[in-house]
């Protein structure tokens, strides 16, 4: 593989495609006590990254690197201290519903059955119950669920769950699918069945998708565009193109290929180099 097939530049969308989502140099600043003194610690420092609609973006690197702030201020769960995120054209003042999470845990109703949870955000929005429930089921059905929409949570398996908290996170439509390491849980063959679920739903959906992994492997597997941050501050260190053609369902094959160690391999090294602070 030639060094142009694997690109570090300035982060922008792939050719021809509307940016969905753009990042403008984005800081952001937490203010903690430690040992009753008032600190001011730098989670972020100016990252910018424009994101194309139907793309699927992968946040990555070492513990400490931003990236799930990052993640939680496109969502609007925090507010960045300086810099905007806009999404389809509008800043992101707060939580949205043109922006649907998934969380690291599923986040259930535990009181709630798979269809009552995914109807939730419906609920919240205002959709008449009868147009909910009818979207809840195509969306339970969209994730494999067709036949567990009356289990509750304590009667799910871990994946199962994660594919509930997919369905509900889709119910609403968002423009934007976030995701917070939904199978960081997961034994490997559930992990596995469910990176090849997020495939065929974006090969049906078409949505745009932002997730973080520490996994580069579902990293490599998943993304158009792997996005390496560095840690302290976080701020965006290499992004790289994942040039990998045709459907990627089948994991197994995806993950024995050449061009799939290569580009792995690329990553990691750059993951391990020492970074010089900017």
């Amino acid at each position: 593989m030639s060094d142009s097939t694997l690109t570090e530049r300035t982060p922008h969308h792939r050719p021809g495609a509307a940016d969905r989502v753009v990042i403008d140099q984005v800081s952001k600043r937490f203010e903690i006590t430690v040992s009753r003194k008032r600190q001011s610690v730098q989670a972020l420092d100016r990252v910018s990254l424009s994101i194309a609609d139907g793309e699927i973006i992968a946040l990555t690197g070492l513990s400490g690197c931003g990236k799930t702030t990052l993640l939680r201020i496109i969502m609007g769960l925090e507010k960045a201290t300086s810099g905007q995120v806009t999404v389809g054209g509008n800043v992101v003042t707060g939580c949205g519903y043109d922006r649907g999470l998934v969380f690291q845990h599923s986040e259930l109703f535990p009181w709630r059955t798979a269809l009552q949870n995914v109807e939730f955000g419906l609920e919240v929005k205002g959709v008449p119950r009868e147009e909910r429930r009818r979207v809840a089921r195509e969306k339970l059905e969209l994730v494999g669920l067709a036949g567990a929409m009356d289990r509750r949570p304590n009667q799910l398996s871990g994946g199962m769950k994660q594919r509930v908290g997919l369905a509900r996170a889709l119910s609403i439509e968002p423009q934007v699918l976030l995701m917070d390491e939904p199978f960081g849980a997961l034994d490997a063959q559930t992990r596995e069945g469910l990176q090849a679920e997020v495939l065929r739903i974006h090969r049906e959906t078409g949505k745009t998708i932002v997730f973080v992994t520490h996994d580069l492997d579902e990293a490599v597997l998943l993304a158009h565009r792997v996005v390496l941050m560095a840690p302290h501050p976080g701020r965006v260190k290499q992004v790289f193109d994942i040039p990998i053609e045709g459907p990627r369902e089948d994991v197994s094959a995806v993950r024995g290929s050449e061009t799939f160690a290569e580009l792995r391999y690329q990553i990691w090294r750059s993951l391990m180099e020492r970074d010089e602070q900017p």
